[in-house]
């Protein structure tokens, strides 16, 4: 009988897996492939990657910035714990697969009529006993939510470098805009003592009837032109301030600075677009985010099939009437839970999951888009921002020349002061422009080095997951 049961229980077993549906494959149009080069071609100049990039600016006061915002930055802390979890979740699905063990008690008394004597009896019991389970996870279905737990763990890895990575760019390009900015107000300083000696002269002149009161007016209007910008620009001074302590996961305050002109202009990175997809934690991690909907599916599935566990149970039974003489209890069995009819709900079930998984296959096809698109445009960026900056300070060598010569043209009563104002406003706007430029050419190559991944490799994660028992796609 017992064979005959074994036999019977297998089949049913067998006759329901047949029953299990069969998995659908990632739609075609997620699939994406590495361009064989860059459109943009890289510089001539560039250089291999480094994980310390920021160093090349050559700025003292920029280093310790970065050390305490990777230390400190609340998104960083976040993504630190997130790991956590994702590592506490591996060994959360790891125990289904493990025996159950826990102990039970009962203890009680009773009084009971004694029919035959009509007199009223008392019992005093304890009953401790040990009971244990264990789902023999013939099928798998605890495993692949393994699989799954351990995928999102590397993932919040990568996750983890991405959000590093992401801090150090946002505080070095914080911080150059802070640089600009002071930068801005220096120029406007110094244009503004250069047009109040310019009204100086131009009040004097107009005392003594050597110029019009209209030339006066000017000067005094170009004079409060350029004081005006300087109250906002302090205010975005400080706010800048305000915005890169935030980064560094401090309160607001001065920020200690060098200055925008002794920061070097490193030379540009260098990757090749087919090593890219090794390149970019946040690749990794949308990668491994497939793999663990791929294995939550293959847990959906085997949640058709049967699901068998083992149960047993042995303890005492304590009677005071029987003078505490134990008797031994014990029970040992096993269960089979084949699905039959659930409304649904377990198809429904994988098709959220299988939907789930194509999400992930097209966010990660999103991602790499993204990624070489940011590549191409910080390339193309550098180029072109190198001329434009080689452009404005042509130009502002030829606005000095200019405003001396309109300067000499109106001293000799040769010219307007209209003349001389034209080239003081032009060579202020110019001033600042260069100031945007620079600021231009360092972000342009923060992004740069950040859309190439900053130097950093999967190769530790890719160990650790594959100690983990988990491969990527590729």
């Amino acid at each position: 009988m017992r064979r005959v049961s074994l036999i019977v229980g297998l089949s049913v077993a067998a006759l329901v897996a047949g029953c299990a549906p069969s998995v659908r494959r990632a739609p075609l149009a997620a699939a994406v492939a590495s361009p064989i080069d860059w459109r943009e071609p890289v510089p001539a100049n560039a250089v291999a990657a480094d994980t310390q990039w920021w160093r090349r600016l050559s700025d003292p006061a920029l280093v310790p910035l970065v050390e305490r915002a990777l230390a400190n930055n609340t998104d960083v802390l976040v993504a630190v714990a997130r790991v956590e979890e994702a590592e506490a979740a591996i060994r959360q699905t790891r125990a289904g697969r493990l025996p159950t063990l826990d102990a039970q008690g009962a203890a009680g008394a009773q009084r009971a009529l004694n029919e035959l004597t009509g007199a009223g009896a008392e019992t005093v019991f304890a009953q401790p006993a040990l009971a244990g389970a264990w789902n023999l996870d013939l099928f798998g279905r605890v495993r692949a939510l393994e699989g799954a737990a351990r995928a999102r763990y590397v993932a919040s890895q990568a996750d983890r470098d991405a959000t590093r990575l992401s801090v150090v760019s946002s505080t070095v390009r914080s911080y150059v805009t802070l640089l600009s900015l002071g930068a801005q107000l220096q120029v406007s300083r110094n244009t503004l003592a250069s047009r109040q000696e310019a009204l100086r002269i131009a009040t004097d002149r107009a005392t003594v009837g050597y110029s019009s009161q209209l030339e006066l007016t000017q000067a005094q209007s170009e004079f409060e032109a350029v004081a005006q910008t300087i109250p906002r620009i302090e205010q975005a001074y400080r706010v800048q301030e305000n915005a890169l302590r935030r980064l560094t996961g401090d309160l607001p305050g001065v920020v200690a600075r060098g200055t925008l002109e002794t920061m070097a202009l490193p030379s540009p990175p260098t990757g090749l677009s087919s090593t890219l997809l090794r390149r970019r934690p946040d690749l990794l991690s949308a990668e491994y985010a497939i793999v663990a909907a791929d294995r939550q599916i293959a847990s959906r599935r085997a949640e058709f099939l049967p699901n068998v566990q083992l149960t047993g149970s042995a303890g005492a039974l304590f009677v005071e009437a029987l003078g505490w003489d134990p008797v031994t209890l014990w029970d040992i069995g096993g269960s089979i839970l084949a699905p039959i009819f659930a409304g649904g709900r377990l198809t429904a079930q994988l098709d959220v999951a299988t939907a789930q998984r194509d999400q992930a296959a097209f966010a990660y096809r999103g991602a790499v888009l993204t990624a070489f698109g940011e590549v191409e445009n910080a390339l193309s960026g550098e180029r072109r921002l190198r001329e434009q900056f080689d452009r404005v300070t042509r130009r502002r060598a030829i606005l000095q020349r200019s405003l001396v010569l309109a300067r000499d043209r109106y001293r000799g009563g040769y010219a307007a002061y209209i003349e001389e104002l034209d080239a003081q406003r032009n060579l202020f706007q110019v001033d600042l422009d260069a100031i945007a430029v620079r600021e231009a050419q360092l972000n342009n190559l923060v992004q740069l080095w950040a859309a190439l991944g900053g130097g950093w490799e999967d190769r530790d994660i890719q160990v650790q997951a594959k100690d983990l028992g988990v491969r990527a796609l590729r």
